[in-house]
């Protein structure tokens, strides 16, 4: 057995932005540019704050910041066009992810739970060749509220036909972990230096996704499943 996980899941809910696209950059300087055009200069506490929420609440967020509240809209409709924008000049993959995600396809139905439009998402997978790998895309959509309510990884699990208990959920945003944990699925923290809310609630946590002792991990579950 694993030193990471004594056990195999029946399903694996990744989340994206952070997670397997390196696109938290773009998000920091898609809300640096908007701010800055609104006169502010977001700081380390706007930083942490805005980190893995809904990007409609990012836009609040960023209009409360700039003391123009009633500018939510038009600010997070800029997030938006700012943070599409530079991800087509410039998709990057999380180090580790392609492997970690096709051996993990060898023992598990995958799924994506991410609080990014579900074209942003698509369209990022699709072009780093991921997407393939993925049987379902949950995004906030209708009645799925975003993260850190549980619904979009309640939803992952019920689409791959898992018991959330029974599930893995990779995530590197405390917002992330906060709607993994509350969903009752097991949690694997990603990212370096977390904080300590988001360490005491993960389940295991990594430096990143090429961790040597997780795909260690991930290759032995994918060989149990073949020896079955």
């Amino acid at each position: 057995m694993s030193e990471i996980f004594p056990w195999t899941p029946a399903a694996v809910v990744f989340d994206c932005d952070g997670t397997l696209m390196d696109s938290e950059r773009h998000w920091e300087d898609a809300r640096d540019l908007v701010l800055r055009e609104y006169g502010v200069i977001p700081d380390e506490e706007f930083a942490e704050l805005s980190k893995g929420v809904h990007y409609t609440e990012c836009g609040q967020l960023m209009a409360v910041t700039a003391g123009r509240p009633e500018l939510a809209s038009e600010m997070t409709r800029k997030l938006l066009d700012g943070f599409r924008s530079l991800v087509a000049e410039d998709p990057v993959i999380a180090p580790g992810a392609r492997e970690l995600v096709s051996r993990a396809a060898e023992f598990a139905p995958l799924a994506v739970a991410s609080n990014c439009p579900r074209d942003v998402v698509e369209d990022c997978l699709d072009t780093a060749g991921l997407l393939r790998h993925f049987a379902h895309v949950i995004v906030p959509e209708k009645q799925v509220r975003p993260k850190p309510h549980p619904d979009v990884y309640l939803s992952a699990a019920a689409a791959c036909g898992a018991e959330p208990m029974d599930c893995l959920a990779v995530e590197d945003s405390l917002c992330g972990i906060r709607s993994a944990v509350r969903a009752g699925l097991r949690v694997l923290g990603v990212g370096v230096g977390p904080d300590r809310e988001s360490l005491a609630m993960a389940d295991h946590w990594v430096r990143s996704l090429e961790d040597r002792a997780l795909l260690v991990w991930a290759r032995s579950r994918a060989l149990s499943g073949v020896l079955r």
